[in-house]
């Protein structure tokens, strides 16, 4: 990865003039502004209609989409280009989280405080899931920046303390630590560990990973869709499955 090239693209943003009328009112948020520019330098290939849809870029040839949020946002889109083109969908994965709160009246920030948990790249099947049905087709990519984010909420939520149910101002990327590609099944299956014992469940896989085992249980869902895995029996109540060789 090109660090250099990346912190000066985030300067650049970071330094531009930008629209904000008010809190919470950007018009493009940074990290999506600072993976567009990374990802597609050429500003020329930005914002390009394509098939009834403006592509985040477009090379004439492949489309890179920049989602920072809620994949149904983008069923409508792979619907309508992946019969057209090879679609990459980048998605970044904080590994690294630093939290900031703006108090809404004042407008003062809190000293950012490091987040215990790092992410990784299985925490995007969350959001692979919502895309479920287009995961097989050969055109669609993914790419995972792994970096660290320092994230700013506004203190607007319901609970005691706002901050429950409150919103997210800003994410502001930083070091880039690498990426994660997914071209094609090979790569999905190079998310099991090496060395794991086969047959084995979701708990077992959630321990060798460093997750949750309700996170391990989602990508192996849709390992199994993908058939990159297979169920093959029960361990009490728990699927187990082996790594599907062929």
């Amino acid at each position: 990865m090109d660090q250099e090239r990346f912190d000066r693209v985030r300067s650049n943003i970071l330094c531009s003039v930008r629209e904000r009328p008010g809190i919470g009112t950007y018009k493009e948020k940074t990290l999506h502004a600072v993976l567009k520019d990374f990802y597609g330098p050429d500003r020329s290939m930005q914002e390009v209609r394509v098939n009834g849809f403006v592509a985040d870029i477009f090379t004439g040839e492949e489309i890179i989409e920049i989602q920072t949020g809620n994949f149904n946002r983008i069923r409508s889109k792979l619907e309508r280009l992946l019969p057209c083109y090879p679609v990459t969908i980048v998605y970044p994965v904080p590994k690294v989280k630093y939290l900031s709160w703006i108090d809404e009246e004042t407008g003062e920030c809190s000293k950012p405080r490091k987040s215990t948990v790092k992410g990784s790249v299985y925490r995007a099947f969350y959001e692979l899931y919502k895309i479920k049905p287009y995961l097989p087709d050969p055109n669609l990519h993914f790419c995972f920046p792994l970096l660290e984010i320092r994230e700013y909420r506004i203190l607007n939520g319901w609970s005691r303390d706002k901050k429950r149910g409150s919103e997210r101002y800003d994410r502001i990327p930083g070091e880039l630590f690498g990426e994660v590609r997914i071209q094609g099944m090979e790569d999905y299956r190079k998310l099991i560990p090496d060395g794991m014992t086969e047959p084995f469940t979701a708990k077992e896989l959630a321990n060798v990973i460093g997750e949750r085992k309700e996170t391990a249980a989602k990508v192996l869902h849709i390992l199994n869709y993908l058939q990159v895995v297979m169920r093959c029996g029960k361990s009490g109540n728990a699927y187990t499955y082996i790594i599907n060789k062929e």
